[in-house]
């Protein structure tokens, strides 16, 4: 069953449930899902795809965790613990994230894959890790991990 069929069909029970804020999550993912197919039509670009939608559900996630750090620091808690639930109910249709160990042999795999010798070379390597690991792991904190190993 493919991703968007799995967030329909979580609709559907979630509505039987009578569970309002899982309903309104689901719902509010879905539009994000449609309103990148409209862009996707406009462009000419075919059919979302499975890596397209985990694209789009990760940028939600990262949102929501910038959303959390500034409620935190503002004091507003009640909002900040409104958005976690927001980020523990898209997770469920992400990949598993990489453990620490993992996200370090991805890397280390991803350079002996590319032959990378310097930094000229890293983005090689970080096309190869996206090509492999999108949605398991956080490229803004593995590109400078890639960087250290390359320079």
């Amino acid at each position: 069953m493919s991703l968007r069929e799995q967030i329909g069909e979580a609709v559907k029970t979630a509505m039987k449930a009578k569970a309002a804020e899982r309903v309104s999550i689901l719902r509010l993912m879905n539009s994000a899902l449609k309103d990148r197919d409209i862009v996707l039509r406009g462009e000419g670009a075919p059919e979302m795809t499975e890596a397209d939608i985990v694209a789009v559900l990760s940028r939600m996630v990262k949102q929501r965790q910038e959303s959390v750090r500034a409620f935190d620091d503002g004091g507003r808690v009640d909002l900040a613990d409104k958005e976690r639930a927001e980020i523990a109910v898209i997770e469920e249709f992400l990949p598993r994230q990489l453990t620490a160990a993992e996200v370090e042999a991805a890397v280390a795999a991803a350079i002996a894959a590319t032959g990378a010798a310097s930094i000229k070379d890293m983005g090689k390597v970080m096309a190869e890790l996206k090509a492999h690991h999108t949605g398991q792991m956080d490229f803004g904190a593995v590109g400078p991990m890639v960087k250290a190993r390359l320079g």
